[in-house]
């Protein structure tokens, strides 16, 4: 499968390409794709992928967002060894201050890459902004968007996703900001109806921005006819983008394959993943609170969903599972998240763009990954 010359490094398989599974050689070299060749004689028991984009991850391994570079630093790993080779740590609502310093330590983890890590190009912005009638497994922190506290956040330069509650004092001007710095405004933890939301959104997209939803179904109310709500309204836009949850927990597989059916280019894989994921069941904790795992299910003490242990390389498989074939399963793993946050420098395996790579065997199990041309598995 792989030969690594002093210049470069030589990889054989599968290759999924723009065009489809095609038997190939990649030659990857100084952290980007340098050639991609047809080959017949390639084995076709190892498929290689673009790497994972995880644009919604709290934790992992027994780090979290929240606890600073080192945890940071835990979550990078654990998430690379199960084919994420982008993430945007995702803070959780908390005393205004604690955000800022959980931001500033992503802001020292882009600038110092982890070893071993996927590459983390900034963070996920998830709460306070968000409604306090929909906390989900989120604290009690939650605060208007004024003028002053986006000042404070965008100066940092990390943020490349935020969650917003449309119906928020200043949600529409704070959209429009975050829009024109180039953040992706996710709806999520609200209780507007689908006018609002779709408003909000029209007025992302018109700013020159990327509307999305946080976890779609989620902390968010269901679709009815004749109330469609949030999740209505972003199925409905024909330009947000749609994180999905796929742990057999949090979203029903028909709920999924609603989403699918309604935007078929625009659904995209996310773990939501607490500090639990990867280890085994028992206690853990999100954002201060106890939390039990038991299986897929993570819950704090009044039975609420709390986060995920999901990885990507399982999202994937269960998006397979589903009857998603393997390409589409793919692009919702890789190139929508990463275009999502502006990203269009990988997500395929195109020449010239980022050596990020995971190799699976037919039962789509991580055997290898690489990291800017750097094998971190």
């Amino acid at each position: 499968m792989t030969h690594t010359a002093p210049e470069s490094t030589v990889l054989r398989g599968l290759l999924l390409l723009p065009q489809g599974l095609t038997p190939g050689t990649l030659s990857l070299r100084v952290g980007r794709i340098e050639t991609v060749t047809p080959d017949e004689s390639a084995p076709t028991d190892t498929l290689i992928l673009p790497g994972f984009v995880d644009t919604h991850v709290h934790g992992g391994g027994g780090g979290d967002t929240m606890d600073g570079p080192e945890g940071l630093a835990t979550l990078a790993r654990l998430h690379a060894s199960c084919g994420t080779t982008t993430l945007l740590p995702t803070t959780i609502t908390n005393p205004w201050e604690r955000v800022l310093d959980a931001l500033r330590a992503v802001a020292a983890i882009m600038h110092a890459p982890v070893p071993g890590g996927a590459d983390v190009p900034g963070a996920h912005l998830e709460g306070p902004f968000i409604s306090a009638q929909r906390l989900g497994a989120q604290p009690p922190f939650t605060l208007a968007p004024t003028p002053e506290r986006l000042a404070e956040v965008l100066a940092l330069g990390v943020v490349r996703a935020v969650t917003l509650a449309p119906e928020l004092p200043g949600a529409a001007a704070a959209a429009v900001q975050f829009a024109r710095a180039g953040v992706r405004v996710g709806v999520g933890h609200t209780r507007a109806d689908a006018d609002t939301v779709s408003a909000l959104l029209a007025t992302v997209h018109a700013s020159g921005g990327q509307g999305a939803a946080t976890h779609l179904f989620n902390a968010m109310g269901g679709v009815e006819g004749r109330v469609p709500g949030p999740a209505g309204a972003l199925m409905a836009d024909p330009l947000a983008v749609l994180e999905v949850i796929l742990d057999g927990v949090h979203v029903h597989d028909t709920a999924f394959r609603l989403a699918r059916a309604a935007a078929p280019e625009r659904v995209m894989l996310i773990t939501d993943a607490m500090r639990a994921a990867g280890l085994s069941d028992g206690q853990s904790e999100l954002g201060g609170q106890p939390v039990t795992v038991r299986g897929a299910h993570a819950t704090l003490p009044d039975g609420t969903l709390a986060g995920s242990v999901l990885t990507m390389d399982e999202a994937l498989r269960r998006a397979v599972a589903a009857g998603v074939p393997l390409p589409e399963a793919s692009r919702m793993a890789s190139l929508t998240p990463a275009r999502s946050v502006g990203l269009h420098d990988r997500g395929e395996l195109r020449v010239g763009l980022r050596a990020d790579l995971v190799a699976l065997n037919p039962a789509l199990e991580v055997q290898g990954v690489w990291v800017a041309g750097q094998a971190v598995r």
